[in-house]
């Protein structure tokens, strides 16, 4: 091999024809059909002769250590990598809005709540908490909400899951429940899945945990959306007004869009298929301008309600029923914006659940305490040192005035010669200082008592909320969290594990306990656990506990799958287009070929996704229009017969074409019931979307699981 065929200019990419480039005097720039393309630099910015080869001696030499620039450029490769989370490691970030609907002066001087219609921006981060970075996103899991507000007075970070409660009333057991929900540390797995013995053996030995457990059983944990899903401050906090008169609060976030989730089958589908449908969904709405929204709420109580609640508001495994405690809407949250970069903005973002502004506060909540360490204590990990306020997604968009400095990337430093404080430098040279009129003052609630490793008495009621939770679901809904816990339990292999949740289960409900016993086949029924304090059975059901008392009244912001050929009636694909439209639905088109097909009238329309990669698991509602011989080829497809099959058997509204009963009949589906509705011309279009409003046909579930 000749030195010629070594030279580095012959290994230059040949992605830029010769004739293209034009070289600036001082080939500072290249000039191309397109426009100027800046020059490659350093980080220092020289500019880089060639990106392509390593400096060596001769051509097959050894690499010189002068190579500043490949030096500085695996240098910033091998640490591009920081830390994930230990908790929440798998998110999506994005930026909006909030606006008050009215001043909330009388309840908190907070700033963002002065003025009606005044918009505060917010960045929004979504999550899973066990899962690590790589993993899934329908894994069966709590999903972190957290909203950082960037207010007039400073960063409010209210950082809550969408669910309401919590498994543990104290912070301190909250390392042994992420490694018992983590993967086991002898086999590294299984990964994004409580379907384990450690952490069921957490759970059964910590009857705290018990609500949370119904909860986590439960749809909440597999949503549809995220644009589909409850958030929840989970704690109680304090609002202040400006006389400094305090109201308990606890926060809500209601989507527009209403409630709605998956079932298990579908969100083990919907993993393989696209792992990233939550990250893929909000994106595809931000960016098509679909924005999603939330209504904020506040349930807000005082001194005489919390006295006399059954329960302990201080508890993070209790919730107030909306219906004793209604929750008042107090303003929107919209998301219209995604980040620019996903590591500077949503790997990086910063939440503490200790940055507050002024006219909100604590409680003694002990759970909040704790996070209110462990949260900024993880950022100083994570981040690299005390300067991550410093990055631009943490910042505030007020100015940061203080005498802190140095420190590992600090990005600034007070200016002149004062860096202390007191100081006798008088006017703007002696620097900032504090403001008892405009800063914060914590609330001047009374304590006292001994010091002791104790918790109140009314913590220790772990089953009456459970209880009410469970039977304020719908007979659909109760099913689904039988059929989780008899899931998540067979993959328990200690069989003293799966008798110790059911012995739990019996204090929650009897019916509940049995139906799971018997699907893990358990040989002797346990005796029901000890409670550390009687079971109010008695809890009236709270419907705003259920998700399908709780959906959407249209089919806004849904998808539509449809099964297309060629031949495929035009007109009736315009008017199920026309009436998605009319509804705020997507419409995608699912062919044989992703290069489309050619309609009945002669046209071409593209597809999006091919049958074979655009399983019905991907869409809210599904159409089959194929013509004859579109069906007749279909027929032949596994792919095709599982679009269908899938669609009912996850309860799907299903519109169909005459031509669509050879592939159902190919599929088993001889026998439709009304969740099948006919599109036989184009007036059928707006019936079927009119139908696809309820979501799910879900009197076909019962038959499915029967057979």
């Amino acid at each position: 091999m000749s030195n010629d065929t070594l030279r580095g200019d012959a290994l230059q990419p040949a992605t830029i024809a010769d004739a293209e480039i034009h070289r600036g005097a001082g080939g500072e720039t290249h000039q191309l059909a397109g426009g100027e393309v800046p020059v490659l630099t350093t980080q220092q910015g020289i500019p880089v002769a060639d990106d392509q080869n390593t400096l060596r001696v001769g051509p097959r030499g050894p690499a010189l250590l002068e190579d500043f620039h490949f030096r500085e450029k695996m240098f910033h490769f091998d640490h591009e990598r920081i830390p994930e989370r230990v908790v929440h490691a798998r998110g999506v970030g994005a930026h909006g809005f909030f606006e008050p609907y009215e001043s909330l002066a009388e309840l908190t001087h907070a700033d963002l709540f002065q003025r009606k219609g005044e918009r505060t921006p917010v960045f929004l981060r979504f999550s899973t908490v066990a899962g690590n970075k790589g993993s899934p996103d329908l894994a069966r899991d709590v999903r972190g909400f957290a909203v950082k507000f960037y207010t007039q007075e400073g960063n409010w970070d209210l950082v809550g899951n969408n669910i309401p409660v919590f498994f543990i009333q104290d912070a301190i057991k909250f390392p042994d429940l992420i490694h018992a929900a983590k993967q086991e540390p002898d086999r590294g797995f299984p990964q994004a899945q409580t379907a384990h013995d450690n952490f069921w053996d957490f759970i059964s030995l910590s009857p705290e945990a018990m609500h949370m457990a119904l909860w986590i059983m439960s749809d909440r944990t597999i949503p549809r959306s995220l644009r589909f899903m409850e958030g929840f401050g989970v704690h109680t906090f304090r609002l202040v007004n400006a006389e400094g008169r305090a109201s308990f609060v606890k926060f809500h976030w209601k989507p527009k869009l209403g409630l709605q989730s998956v079932v298990w089958n579908e969100a083990v589908k919907l993993n393989g298929a696209d792992p990233d449908f939550h990250r893929r969904d909000l994106w595809d709405a931000i960016q098509s301008g679909d924005f999603p929204e939330w209504e904020l709420g506040l349930q807000v109580f005082d001194e005489d309600f919390a006295e006399k609640f059954p329960f302990d508001v201080l508890d993070a495994t209790k919730i107030i029923p909306e219906e004793l405690v209604p929750v008042r809407i107090v303003g929107r949250m919209v998301l219209d914006r995604m980040v620019d970069n996903f590591f500077a903005e949503t790997e990086q973002v910063a939440f503490c659940t200790q940055n507050i502004v002024p006219g909100i506060d604590f409680t003694n909540d002990p759970l909040l305490q704790g996070r209110n360490f462990s949260y900024l204590d993880t950022q100083l990990k994570r981040l690299g040192g005390p300067n991550f306020t410093h990055i631009p997604i943490n910042a505030p968009k007020v100015p940061v005035r203080n005498f802190q400095q140095d420190g590992h990337m600090a990005m600034r430093n007070p200016k002149g010669r004062v860096n202390y404080e007191p100081n006798s430098w008088g006017g703007a040279a002696g620097g900032p200082r504090e403001s008892r009129e405009r800063g914060f003052r914590t609330h001047p609630a009374q304590e006292s008592g001994a010091k002791l490793r104790i918790r109140p008495e009314l913590f220790a009621d772990h089953y009456s909320q459970a209880r009410q939770f469970y039977v304020s679901q719908t007979p659909v809904e109760r099913t689904h969290i039988k059929d989780a816990f008899v899931f998540e339990l067979s993959k328990v292999e200690t069989l003293s594990i799966r008798a110790r949740m059911v012995s739990h289960l019996r204090n929650v409900d009897e019916a509940l306990a049995w139906g799971v016993a018997e699907g893990l086949g358990l040989g002797d029924m346990p005796p029901a656990a000890e409670p550390a304090r009687p079971v109010v059975a008695d809890l009236p059901p709270s419907p705003a506990l259920s998700i399908l008392r709780n959906g959407p009244k249209d089919f806004k912001g849904r998808k539509l799958g449809v099964l297309v050929t060629d031949g495929t009636d035009a007109a009736l694909l315009q008017a199920l287009q026309a009436a998605a439209e009319a509804e705020g639905a997507l419409v995608e088109l699912v062919a044989p070929r992703v290069g489309g097909v050619t309609l009945s009238d002669g046209t071409t329309v593209p597809a999006k996704q091919k049958v074979n990669g655009g399983p019905s698991v991907l869409y809210d509602a599904v159409a089959v229009i194929p013509s004859e011989a579109g069906a007749a080829l279909l027929a032949r497809e596994a792919t095709a017969k599982d679009f269908v099959n899938d669609a009912y058997a996850h309860a799907k509204f299903i519109g169909h074409a005459p031509a669509a009963q050879a592939l159902f009949r190919k599929a088993g589906l001889d026998e439709p019931d009304a969740g099948f509705l006919p599109l036989g011309g184009a007036a059928d279009a707006k019936a079927f979307l009119a139908a696809c409003r309820q979501l799910r046909f879900w009197e076909r579930e019962a038959q499915v699981h029967a057979v």
